[in-house]
């Protein structure tokens, strides 16, 4: 089976199930899980030198001092040791040998608190303890799934056994500030099949939203705001994402998991009512999330300044969690659509195209002149670390992961619902995918094995796509385009994705970009950079034709991308900005 982050159980109640295979081999997303792998290493320095492992260490009698930094720190540690399982590519036996040497007898673990020596669970509220429980448990299924070895199993089913025995209605009945544990429990469950895992999980979820998550007293910050840790409304009584916006989806997300394994029919519209909502009113035009700096947080229904936008790239990386078990419950193509938006305009600009730099905030427009007043303010350009550093390790796990998110299958069938080069396998199935996406929209699928019978290949024929053909045959966009025959191998099935440059425009009922357009082509975001318009021109004051003519035109700049002219504007991919220094950016263009 296809090493996957989510594999339902046979019981569970999905529509599509992940392939057998699933290999990205040639082609731009080749090159960025190249690009990735590279950085992977520099990932465990980072660790290094921020002190992470070293707390780890302490915690294991392997070394002594005090412990740095937050008492999360160890969720970085397992988000990297996630990435090296996936990938495939870095050894993991010390490092593991010395999470388990650190882990109590009674599968507490904690290595910041531990060696200060804290009573555990008292500030749950911030603590993250159940958070770093939650990527240790994601870790070791990782591990497990990608190389067989079970060791970092055995430490995630210890510490999940006394979290089973010691949260839940006969136990302590605080919850933990930070969702992730909901969804890292449900992974637990489906690869160890122990029902305690599911049954906890389950707990967590029904019990959040009466208040048992805020901190403790009177805090008039978020801190002290039921809605910042999702925990003001019932999920299953909730229309819209409020509050932190990373917690806000990695809840979501462990929601939907409960929902299809249990077959909570109700629990799984609620979510999926609650990701519409959050689709139409609160994502920006990249994909990302999160309007407000103050608490990392969604804003209201159409609040989504582009100048201000937070777009943590952790809150894109719940989301793509979220709407790849949506799409796995429903077989919906519009989550494999949002999917494409988060990979291509969310997540991959969070990373640099060389040095491995990361965004932690992902700005829609870096104004000229500005100036950063913290470490994580996009006015610096991407940074190596940042001391919260979810980021960088969330996305090298993402990434590595990708080929998880291609395609999936059913019993008489193969789904294609991310174009790459690659190889994909559903059974007895297998095609070959060549092509140029995102660059190009001519899309071939080869038939390298097929069953005896009639089977089904299903294209997704993206929202944008009008016009799209399937063997010089239309077909509808917003859809999946299925061909069902009796397939030999050799057999070629040719998707072709027109990439007109298109104009966006947003509701009028976001202020801030009233007036403006974005340009997107095929599935990339563009947007302006300094470099490459008109000497001493000031981005600010450029305006967007609407009626002009919009060129498209393949260049070696930037790695090799399609940039874009429209009068005596250029506009590149989205993604790709901030490559070649600190410059002024905008996606959203006044028109005029």
């Amino acid at each position: 089976m296809q090493p996957s982050p989510a594999v339902p159980t046979a019981a569970a109640v999905v529509t599509l199930r992940p392939v057998s295979e699933a290999q990205v081999t040639t082609g731009f997303w080749a090159d960025r899980m190249a690009a990735n792998r590279a950085a992977i290493p520099l990932g465990r320095e980072r660790l290094e030198a921020a002190g992470n492992l070293g707390n780890l260490r302490i915690a294991a009698g392997e070394a002594s001092g005090d412990a740095q930094g937050a008492s999360f720190r160890d969720s970085d540690v397992y988000k990297w040791l996630e990435a090296v399982a996936w990938d495939g590519s870095q050894p993991l036996a010390d490092l593991i040998g010395t999470i388990s040497a650190a882990q109590r007898d009674d599968g507490y673990l904690n290595s910041a608190i531990q060696v200060r020596g804290e009573e555990p669970y008292t500030h749950l509220w911030n603590s993250h303890e159940l958070y770093c429980a939650g990527h240790l448990f994601q870790a070791a299924v990782a591990a497990t799934r990608a190389t067989g070895d079970t060791t970092l199993l055995q430490v995630a089913i210890k510490f999940a056994d006394h979290l089973a025995d010691t949260f839940g209605p006969s136990g302590r009945t605080q919850l933990e500030g930070h969702p992730v544990i909901e969804s890292a429990l449900v992974e637990l469950y489906r690869e160890t099949g122990n029902r305690r895992y599911l049954d906890l999980a389950k707990y967590f979820v029904d019990a959040r939203g009466h208040g048992r998550a805020t901190k403790p007293g009177f805090d008039p910050s978020h801190y002290g705001d039921p809605a910042h840790y999702s925990d003001r409304v019932p999920v299953r009584d909730a229309d819209t994402l409020e509050g932190h916006a990373v917690r806000a989806v990695y809840f979501a997300t462990g929601a939907t998991d409960v929902a299809i394994e249990t077959n909570d029919l109700e629990l799984l519209d609620a979510v999926r009512r609650q990701y519409d909502n959050m689709r139409q009113r609160k994502q920006h035009v990249t994909g990302a999330v999160g309007s407000r700096w103050d608490g990392e947080a969604f804003g209201d229904d159409y609040e989504l300044p582009p100048d201000r936008a937070y777009a943590e790239t952790c809150a894109a990386i719940g989301v793509l969690q979220w709407a790849w078990r949506l799409l796995l419950a429903t077989g919906d193509s519009s989550y494999a659509d949002q999917i494409e938006l988060l990979l291509y305009n969310a997540i991959l600009p969070a990373v640099s195209l060389e040095d491995a730099d990361y965004f932690y905030v992902n700005t829609l427009h870096r104004r000229t002149g500005a100036r950063g007043d913290v470490q994580r303010a996009p006015a610096y350009g991407r940074r190596p670390w940042f001391n919260c550093a979810c980021c960088p390790a969330n996305v090298m796990r993402t990434l590595a992961s990708l080929p998880a998110y291609l395609a999936t299958g059913t019993a008489d069938g193969l789904q294609i619902h991310q174009y790459a080069g690659s190889t994909l396998r559903a059974g007895s199935f297998a095609v070959d995918v060549d092509t140029d996406y995102p660059w190009d929209g001519r899309v071939t699928a080869t038939v390298r094995e097929a069953p005896a019978g009639e089977v089904e290949l299903a294209l997704r024929i993206p929202e944008w796509a009008s016009d799209a053909t399937v063997d010089d045959k239309p077909v509808t966009a917003g859809d999946y385009a299925r061909v069902r025959r009796v397939f030999q191998p050799g057999d070629q099935v040719v998707l072709q994705l027109p990439m007109p440059p298109r104009l966006l425009v947003s509701d009028d009922r976001v202020d801030s970009t009233r007036g403006c357009v974005a340009i997107a082509r095929g599935p990339l975001v563009y947007a302006l950079e300094q470099p490459d318009q008109q000497p001493d021109v000031v981005l600010e004051d450029l305006r967007l034709d609407p009626t002009a003519e919009i060129t498209a035109k393949r260049t070696d700049l930037l790695g090799g991308i399609t940039v874009l002219h429209s009068a005596d504007l250029t506009l590149i991919p989205y993604y790709a900005w901030a490559n070649r220094g600190l410059h002024p950016m905008r996606v959203w263009i006044p028109a005029g």
